[in-house]
């Protein structure tokens, strides 16, 4: 898959992953993540999201993967002066292919943005039963709408979203293509004891 774009991202490092189409709530209150903040709702821009490799969420910046996915605000408050209360969702996937770090610590990056998967073939059969079953099980409202069954690359966002696996092995997933990550997840889900959180 050709990179659709490239543009200038401010990068929230964090211990997650977040997929297009995923939600994400935050409580924003280091100085550099305020600025950045004001800055994305004053020019309605995104911001990236990426797995912490190396250091932590507060603090000095991060070593991040290279691979992350775009939030836009969707929802906002402010409690508390230079606090904020946010919810954002997962647009596209980017990779980093430069990065710096401004005067308040925040790491600010020139990503390639890639296209959205194409729905090109119907999702594995596993993957779309399960899905299907834990939509059943914890209701529609909890997952991002409308519900697409059909699509593979949603079928697959959302089951690498809901299944308990390590923060590294949801990476791997962002990174990889659609037919990539349904053929992972279904080897998962064929494991003894594989199943969706209860």
């Amino acid at each position: 898959m050709k990179p659709a774009s490239t543009q200038r991202l401010p990068v929230f490092a964090l211990n997650a992953v977040l997929f297009p189409g995923g939600s994400l709530a935050l409580k924003v209150f280091e100085s550099r993540y305020v600025a950045m903040t004001k800055a994305c709702l004053r020019d309605d821009t995104p911001f990236g999201v990426c797995l912490i490799r190396e250091g932590s969420e507060v603090g000095d910046p991060a070593l991040t993967a290279s691979v992350g996915c775009t939030a836009r605000i969707t929802q906002w408050d402010l409690p508390h002066p230079n606090v904020f209360q946010i919810s954002a969702v997962g647009e596209q996937r980017f990779r980093i292919v430069a990065s710096e770090v401004d005067a308040l610590g925040l790491i600010v990056c020139e990503a390639e943005l890639f296209a959205a998967e194409a729905a090109e073939a119907a999702p594995d059969a596993l993957c779309r039963s399960v899905l299907a079953g834990a939509v059943e099980q914890f209701g529609a409202d909890r997952f991002p709408q409308p519900i697409t069954l059909d699509d593979a690359a949603w079928v697959s966002f959302r089951l690498a979203e809901i299944l308990p696996l390590d923060v590294s092995l949801k990476q791997q997933l962002l990174e990889i293509p659609v037919g990539q990550r349904l053929d992972v997840l279904h080897d998962l889900l064929i494991r003894p004891g594989a199943h969706a959180p209860s």
